[in-house]
């Protein structure tokens, strides 16, 4: 089996013994010692330690490849105004892609309603973590101790000090060339490493969607069933149509191409819900498989794991018409741009933060004057759908990543066809 088809059948069998697990402990199949076996031992134990480890590992490897990579790309392109492009290109067609998002999630929430006549009580009280001002997240995508931001994690300011160390040791000369071969050799050793952690992957993802299922199961879609398979329309629906268009009449591209080299990539982030635990493996598929110079992907992809939220931006459309038709609330066409622009711009303004889904989701409902306790109508089925989310997210890293390296003449279109890869 190649390591895709590995993931793949990982995942189903997963998700299938998962859900047998709950079926069959919500019909009382299991006794107290049938109950300690497979879900406190197996599931909630080693089943569960072993996709906490294995999330753990990718994690380890995040930082030291965001920050490698980044000052090793940024070593290697031409001058400061194609370094100019590239930032402006992406940031510009991240933003984009996420009005795309919201806009097609709101047409279609509205078109078939989800939530009309659901006539649900008012749920328990619900308070999200409060989202920082626009002020501050600008002010602090700027660190003042590089070392506290990557004990940390926060990408943002992780990828500002590594811009400007790597202008700094470019524009150093020849007296920083040893220390640029030595960036490039420390390279290559994370990426044996990131490698090496790829190959345990189908372990990984079994074990984590066991864990999923078996705690939680596929009935929690219950009376949202819905606004879940709404969702999940949409997603798939941005996520091919999208996403395809974009490749086709932007760079020229088969659509069919690109889907079937980032398939293994997409089922990578819906196991993990992570865009971060996946950066590893969306930098290696993006270079090694889709043919993008590392001198754009070591940037497009960090940026891309950071403030790109299609699938998020998704859910806010759609979870704020559920939420307004189910209190029977009516909110205007001026309401309606107001969630896109916000959506749009929470993007980025929530970067990092915690449970960024929900708080994005907060500043969407107060912002058009609904109930945040409304959330709680939704969060039952959020965990099962933010899986699909997260692959749509790195799916449109991979994606943008294309598009500004054909702009850019940094792509290896020979690579992007080759089946084989």
């Amino acid at each position: 089996m190649s390591l895709t088809t590995k993931i793949i059948t990982a995942m189903f069998f997963g998700i299938l013994f998962g859900s047998v697990i709950k079926f069959l402990n919500d019909i009382g199949w299991f006794g107290p010692v049938g109950y300690l076996i497979f879900y406190d031992i197996l599931a909630n134990g080693v089943f569960d330690i072993i996709g906490k480890i294995f999330i753990a590992s990718l994690r380890l490897a995040v930082v030291p490849l965001v920050f490698v990579s980044l000052i090793c790309g940024v070593c290697s392109i031409a001058s400061t105004s194609q370094l100019r492009s590239i930032s402006f290109k992406t940031i510009s067609l991240y933003l984009f892609t996420t009005a795309v998002a919201i806009s097609l999630a709101l047409f279609c929430a509205l078109l078939i309603e989800p939530g009309t006549n659901l006539n649900m009580a008012l749920p328990q009280e619900f308070s999200p973590q409060t989202a920082p001002s626009f002020k501050d997240v600008i002010v602090n995508i700027f660190p003042t101790n590089p070392v506290a931001a990557m004990a940390e994690g926060n990408m943002l300011q992780i990828i500002v000090f590594a811009l400007l160390f790597g202008i700094a040791l470019k524009g150093a000369g020849d007296f920083a060339e040893p220390l640029r071969h030595s960036f490039e050799r420390l390279n290559k050793v994370i990426l044996k490493l990131v490698t090496t952690l790829i190959q345990l992957a189908p372990y990984g993802v079994f074990s984590l969607l066991l864990t999923i299922f078996a705690m939680q199961g596929i009935g929690v879609i219950g009376n949202l069933a819905k606004y879940f398979f709404l969702l999940l329309g949409v997603l798939l629906l941005h996520g091919f149509f999208t996403y395809g268009f974009l490749l086709f009449s932007l760079a020229k591209l088969s659509p069919f191409t690109f889907f079937m080299k980032v398939r293994s990539l997409a089922v990578f982030a819906f196991s993990t819900s992570s865009s971060s635990a996946t950066m590893p493996v969306t930098l290696e598929t993006v270079q090694n498989k889709l043919g993008v110079n590392s001198s754009v992907c070591s940037l497009t992809v960090p940026l891309g794991a950071t403030i790109n939220m299609d699938g998020t931006a998704i859910m806010q459309g759609i979870a704020t018409v559920f939420i307004a038709q189910a209190y029977n609330v009516d909110i205007s066409l001026s309401g309606y741009l107001m969630v896109v622009l916000t959506a749009t711009l929470a993007s980025i303004g929530t970067a990092g933060v915690p449970g960024v889904g929900l708080i994005m989701l907060a500043m969407v409902l107060q912002q058009v004057g609904l109930p945040v306790e409304g959330i709680a109508l939704v969060i039952g089925v959020d965990r099962l759908l933010d899986m699909t989310r997260t692959a749509v997210n790195v799916c449109g890293d991979a994606m943008v990543s294309v598009l500004v390296a054909k702009s850019e003449n940094e792509f290896n279109e020979l690579i992007f066809k080759d089946r084989s890869k």
